[in-house]
């Protein structure tokens, strides 16, 4: 239940990248040695992620500010619960270092949001040409040769981070040097090979689409600290900028930032970076701006350094508050955008185009709603209208939010939201 028209000021802390936090996690499973991880995000998605691993054998135990001690020494099984796989897309992450440590990963669907066509193929490419065997369809058995993986060259045929994340791993503990070209390189997968050179791996061009991994017979324990989430960074911006307060996001990392912050500046959303903080100064006037002869500009996703698919509906959301016409061009997803009907619901003035663009007029004043969130994303653009409309809004299926943001409504509350969750009712059948 939202009140909105409140503006968020004050100071908030970044949380632990939750893209990163799902393979490091998954990584545990390539030594039987102790992982020992601090600024673990606690949402949905990590513990979905982490009964997975239990599942299979794996200890976990939490310990203070986010500190997470995993130990896979005596893992019993190589196929994941299908039922909990079902809840989390990630839980394929676990298949590269199952089929790298084991021999085997037998695989049930994964689970995730229902963003569009999510393809595993490129995740199977790779582990072919590692000389894995596969077999199914709907459930997959991955097995290793007698002789065992082989370092090779992997190219990607659509720089998919997961599929990435799952080649590194498996090459992580295949000796020898594997170059994976396309890669993905977003911040978090990154900080995945960051980890992996920390037990033992060694990894050439990071932060680049061409990574060339020298793996390693056997890998060691580590101590990881994960990355900032810059996708909770932006969200946090544009839920300062939309509702006029003034913000400072502490750890940001902001050399993570910088696509969005160039992105954001064409919807007037003005951030400033102080060491290693982020801050929205108040009262910002949004107001789209303009491409080269008054052209209509656009705001349009791609793989990294581009901007971000996660950010396309936050920033659809803060363009309902801009002055001016900006096109939102989603390219990578072609259900990204069907939420959009709920914002038009609040007052929103948002042409549909086709499945992947929508038209943004602003501003405009939105009035409060009954909504039901879809997917992570589309669950924090809601919350970004809901906190600037007239009266109140209640946005359903909060569970959505919860897989991706930690704590989300004391977090907001924090910075001055008027903000609770309330238990609902079931309705009778």
């Amino acid at each position: 239940m939202i009140l909105g028209g409140e503006p968020l000021s004050g100071e908030i802390t970044a949380a632990g990248n939750k893209n990163a936090a799902l393979p490091i996690l998954a990584a545990c499973l390539l030594t039987e040695e102790e992982l020992v991880l601090t600024n673990v995000p606690r949402i949905r998605d990590t513990e979905t992620q982490l009964a997975v691993l239990e599942g299979l054998g794996v200890k976990a135990q939490w310990g203070a500010d986010h500190e997470l001690r995993l130990r896979a020494d005596n893992v019993a099984s190589t196929a994941p619960d299908e039922a909990l796989a079902a809840k989390i897309r990630a839980s394929f992450l676990l298949a590269g270092p199952l089929l790298a440590r084991f021999g085997e990963a037998r695989m049930p669907p994964p689970g995730g949001d229902f963003i569009g066509r999510r393809r595993l193929d490129p995740h199977l490419d790779a582990f072919l040409d590692m000389g894995a065997r596969v077999e199914g369809d709907r459930e997959v058995l991955i097995s290793r040769p007698p002789e065992g993986l082989r370092p090779c060259g992997i190219f990607m045929d659509e720089p998919s981070v997961m599929a990435t994340e799952n080649a590194l791993m498996a090459a992580a503990l295949t000796p020898g040097p594997t170059t994976i070209s396309n890669a993905a390189c977003e911040p978090h997968v990154q900080d995945l090979a960051r980890l992996l050179e920390k037990m033992g791996a060694g990894i050439d061009g990071i932060g680049s689409n061409v990574i060339t991994v020298h793996g390693r017979d056997r890998l060691g324990g580590a101590e990881h600290r994960i990355c900032a989430d810059h996708i909770e960074v932006a969200s946090f911006m544009a839920l300062a900028a939309a509702t006029k307060g003034e913000l400072r996001v502490r750890d940001a990392e902001p050399n993570d930032l910088i696509t969005i912050r160039r992105h954001f500046r064409r919807l007037g959303l003005q951030s400033m970076v102080e060491g290693n903080d982020v801050l929205v100064p108040p009262e910002q006037a949004l107001a789209v701006r303009d491409d080269l002869g008054d052209a209509i500009p656009k705001i349009d996703d791609g793989p990294w350094p581009a901007f971000p698919a996660d950010l396309t509906s936050i920033a659809l959301a803060l363009a309902t508050q801009a002055t001016g016409t900006i096109l939102i061009f989603e390219k990578m997803f072609e259900n990204r955008l069907f939420f959009v009907d709920k914002l038009v619901a609040m007052g929103a003035r948002i042409t549909l185009c086709d499945p992947h663009r929508a038209i943004v007029s602003g501003p405009s004043r939105l009035h409060g709603e009954r909504l039901e969130s879809p997917d992570i994303r589309a669950g924090m653009a809601m919350l970004i209208a809901a906190l600037c409309a007239d009266g109140t809004s209640e946005i359903g299926n909060v569970v959505q939010i919860d897989r991706g943001y930690e704590r989300i409504d004391s977090r907001l509350r924090e910075l001055g939201a008027r903000i609770e969750r309330v238990a609902v009712e079931p309705v009778p059948a």
